[in-house]
């Protein structure tokens, strides 16, 4: 299938629990953001390396659009400089003798400085253009690693937590960056999270698992449709995502502990909110009221 990223692999892991058997079989429609979402150990950065190239599955079959990269019967296995892809790591991984833009500049297939200065802009990295790795805070070097996975305009994106040392303020501008990178890049995206509000931002599917296992695939409704609750508390949350329909706006807003509430809104609600916002949402008269903190 040349629509498509076949993933059947399985390998056994040796994790601080204990002996994991890690077996992933899902079928993923090129273009999609999938965010792969389960506790620490069930496997996640594990599956994202097994997709780059880095590790080898210990038996299995992986394609992407028309081309094999892993196959253990027929002996295939693309190394990682082969496959089109683009990896954030979770330490980063930049070059400590280069600069922030030499950082970025190393990852283009052509060089185009124009290019990498606009990542720059678009990260907030100007003013570090000529720096060290060394000399930058976690948040700064998140961003140049996010900068430089983008800037190879990769057919695979892999973002291994890539938001995950920012402030909320950077955390929702970020989220948007790569939603947008994500739209216009002709890229699939596969995004390891823990982050609710980010699942409901971003993701068009969402790969969960547990024990090494895929516990579930769907749209973030439906895999998290069981967290619904009812509105009719105050409850503090983020808007992870804001829908327009006909006549009204369906706001998928997430707690702080990870509940998801679905509220309605009508225009002259909406005149000070968007996505990323906290909100309080209480009842009145049986209606739901969101009011932006």
């Amino acid at each position: 299938m040349d629509d498509k990223i076949i993933i059947d692999i399985e390998k056994k892991l040796f994790t601080s629990s204990g002996e994991l058997n890690l077996s992933i079989h899902a079928s993923i429609s090129l273009g999609e953001l999938v965010v792969v979402f389960g506790n620490s150990g069930a496997g996640k950065t594990t599956l994202l390396r097994m997709l780059s190239g880095l590790t080898n599955p210990g038996k299995g079959f992986i394609q992407c659009g028309n081309s094999v990269w892993f196959d253990s019967d027929a002996k295939i296995n693309v190394k990682p400089q082969q496959r089109s892809i683009g990896y954030m790591f979770q330490d980063y991984a930049l070059f400590p003798n280069m600069t922030v833009l030499e950082n970025i500049c190393f990852a283009q297939k052509t060089k185009d400085i124009n290019q990498a200065r606009k990542m720059l802009q678009d990260f907030e990295l100007d003013e570090f253009a000529n720096r060290k790795p060394t000399k930058l805070s976690g948040g700064q070097k998140q961003r140049v690693a996010l900068a430089r996975a983008l800037v190879q305009n990769p057919q695979l994106l892999l973002l291994d937590e890539p938001l995950s040392a920012l402030d909320a303020g950077m955390r929702s501008t970020l989220q948007s960056e790569i939603a947008k990178a994500h739209g216009s890049q002709n890229t699939t995206t596969f995004l390891v999270s823990h982050d609710m509000t980010e699942v409901f931002r971003l993701a068009h599917k969402v790969l969960r698992i547990e024990q090494g296992c895929v516990q579930s695939f769907g749209t973030p409704d439906e895999v998290f449709i069981n967290n619904n609750i009812s509105g009719k508390v105050q409850i503090t949350g983020t808007i992870a995502r804001i829908e327009t329909f006909d006549t009204f706006f369906l706001l998928t807003i997430i707690t702080g502990l990870n509940q998801i509430i679905k509220v309605t809104a009508f225009k002259n609600d909406m005149e000070n909110l968007s996505e990323g916002d906290t909100v309080v949402v209480f009842s009145k008269a049986f209606n739901p009221i969101v009011m932006k903190v």
